[in-house]
């Protein structure tokens, strides 16, 4: 069973990762951060997220800001430490490491997301596709979410709604574009995470998003 929602907002920022110094985002929304909004409006244990394709409904267009960020953090190995002793410091004040960066963001952004959801192991006999289909769909209608979905950073809030039979659907954005390499998702079954990619097309403003076991899929 296949889902539709419209995402949309004022700004958005899907951070490219090879770029450490200032932010530059995505072209278009990354496939990790579709699921994540799929997963504010209603996620369980028993389920996990697919996401099968993405319209681009408006034209992308850049805008440079300047952002207030932290340049600094506390290391991991710290937090062990003061966790496995009991006592030590971890606070940083903000205003000692504040420091403005520029961002290459996204502005007017709108996407249809279409995805589904697979069991995980954590399901039982008592798990129905019927019975999560319900939940997801009364929350969707009702615009319930876990917490606020957001388009790459919390500070750009995105405004979702359910797209169902009978809703007017409006063409996606008519233009083809080679993204190249894309974030498609992070592989949390090692430690630390990390990145796969795949290779984004975007024809006649859709964007396929391949399989999780994909071959084209690298890392």
């Amino acid at each position: 069973m296949g889902f539709c929602i419209e995402v949309s907002g004022d700004f958005a920022c899907f951070t490219r990762p090879e770029m450490r110094a200032e932010r530059v985002s995505y072209d278009v929304i990354t496939p990790s951060a579709a699921r994540n909004i799929y997963q504010s409006i209603f996620w369980k244990p028993q389920i996990i997220w697919h996401i099968d394709r993405i319209e681009v409904m408006n034209p992308i267009r850049w805008m440079t800001i300047s952002r207030n960020e932290v340049g600094a953090m506390v290391s991991q190995t710290k937090a062990r430490q003061t966790m496995r002793r009991g006592r030590g410091r971890l606070q940083m004040f903000v205003e000692d490491e504040r420091v403005q960066r520029s961002a290459l963001i996204l502005r007017d952004v709108s996407y249809r997301i279409y995805a589904h959801f697979s069991f995980t192991d954590k399901a039982s006999r008592n798990d129905s596709v019927e019975k999560f289909l319900g939940m997801f769909l009364r929350r969707a209608r009702k615009g319930q979410c876990f917490r606020q979905p957001y388009l790459g950073c919390k500070e750009f809030a995105a405004d979702v709604q359910l797209v169902e039979s009978g809703h007017e659907v409006i063409p996606p954005l008519n233009e083809s574009r080679d993204f190249g390499w894309m974030l498609y998702d992070f592989n949390y079954t090692v430690n630390p995470p990390s990145p796969r990619l795949f290779n984004a097309c975007m024809k006649s403003g859709v964007v396929v998003v391949p399989a999780t076991d994909d071959r084209g899929i690298r890392g």
